[in-house]
């Protein structure tokens, strides 16, 4: 597809380095504006980076090497506010919707430069907030992730009025979930403006991951012992959407019953609130916080656990859950409407009350109860991800939604 696309997101996101890759496969030319400092990514040769919302004190705090390279001014504040994280998160909410308009002017100034032929924002806050600015005339396209409009765009009455602006300026729609295109419409999406349903990610690349072994992983610099059954939770700390406490609480309840299980966290190591419901719990030599892992480390996990744990009661189609899927992990996810449209009970998964450790509990145990219905699970589970998620379904899809928009 011949095709110059400007995409609006976070340059460090695993899931927007995914769709660019895959709009790179269909032969795009792909500029960039991002939210984030971030690493370079190939073939995207033209970008910009605007930091909305404090994004440049972010507690998680820049990429080494990023794009643009951060001031270093911002650098020694965001080394400060990692311990002031809660804090972060309510100024953010409070002065993030202020800085859109602020850069209204650079970005439109780079989409003069690069002349795309559309814009697409991969989220709306703040994303398809700045992306409202398109000039008219230009096809604007934004995309939901999980928690834009059940979660993000309640915080306040101006998330709520720049949420409204972005949808009444959108000229089309993306969305892991049937969920999220209805809501779309109720905020001002436009009746006939035209939406796909798709992964945030772009699609999985079902035969990439099969090709990878469980040996990619090595759990020896881990401590974690191979005879264990293994549960993953690699959600990371995300307040008021994935309900980590939840999940920690329920630790000590699946151990009473199977004491041999152990909790691996990816993303998590060094954190202090998981260390403190670690401890609260008492189940340290259980539970094993590990570090950022690299995709093929990533996979190589799943394929050695038995069970992935989602708690979260605000959420799309997580990237992380449908690749723990392709990996065979049978999904513990919170009982919500956008993943009741991806598993169903007792076929290819549990949804359980994500506020209830011992429903989150319960739903872990059974499934290590049994083998049979996990092997199930992972068979129905690979038949909905070749006919909804592989990229042989999903680069298709995305090309013809785009062709919508473009000028012949």
């Amino acid at each position: 597809m011949n095709a110059r696309i400007t995409i609006i997101a976070d340059g460090r996101s695993p899931t927007a380095r995914s769709w660019i890759t895959r709009l790179l496969q269909l032969g795009c030319e792909v500029s960039l504006v991002s939210t984030y400092y971030f690493d370079p990514i190939p073939g995207v040769n033209q970008f910009t980076v605007l930091p909305l919302a404090l994004s440049r004190f972010n507690p998680g705090g820049a990429v080494q090497g990023a794009a643009g390279g951060p001031p270093s001014l911002a650098s020694r504040l965001r080394k400060t506010a990692r311990g002031l994280a809660p804090l972060y998160r309510k100024a953010r909410n409070l002065i993030g919707p202020l800085t859109v308009r602020r850069h209204a002017k650079a970005y439109r100034a780079f989409l003069a430069q690069v002349r795309p032929d559309l814009v697409h924002a991969l989220r709306i806050p703040y994303e398809g907030m700045l992306g409202s600015h398109t000039p008219q005339g230009l096809p604007f396209i934004v995309a939901t992730w999980g928690n834009d409009l059940t979660l993000h765009a309640q915080r306040s009455p101006r998330m709520r009025s720049l949420t409204r602006r972005c949808l009444q300026r959108a000229d089309g729609l993306t969305s892991d979930t049937l969920r999220d295109i209805r809501l779309a419409h109720e905020w001002g999406l436009r009746p006939d403006a035209p939406t796909l349903k798709v992964p945030g990610s772009g699609g999985l690349d079902l035969a990439a991951i099969d090709a990878i072994s469980p040996e990619a992983f090595d759990p020896t610099p881990f401590n974690l012992p191979a005879a264990a059954r293994w549960v993953v939770n690699p959600r990371g700390i995300r307040p008021d959407s994935v309900h980590q406490d939840v999940f920690f609480a329920a630790i000590p309840k699946v151990l009473a019953e199977a004491p041999e299980t152990i909790f691996i966290c990816p993303a998590m190591a060094g954190e202090k609130q998981a260390l403190n419901w670690i401890a609260e719990w008492d189940v340290a030599d259980r539970t094993f916080l590990l570090p950022k892992l690299t995709q093929a480390q990533l996979f190589g996990l799943f394929k050695r656990c038995q069970v992935f744990v989602s708690p979260s009661s605000h959420d799309g189609i997580p990237n992380s859950l449908m690749e723990a899927l392709a990996c065979g992990c049978y999904p513990v996810a919170g009982r919500i409407v956008s993943l009741e449209e991806w598993i169903t009970p007792g076929l290819n998964g549990a949804l359980v009350d994500p506020r209830d450790p011992a429903a989150v509990a319960e739903g872990i145990l059974a499934a290590l109860r049994s083998p049979g219905e996990r092997e199930k699970a992972a068979e129905a589970n690979r038949a909905i991800l070749q006919a909804q998620a592989d990229i042989q379904v999903t680069l298709p899809a995305i090309e013809a939604f785009y062709r919508q928009f473009l000028t012949p």
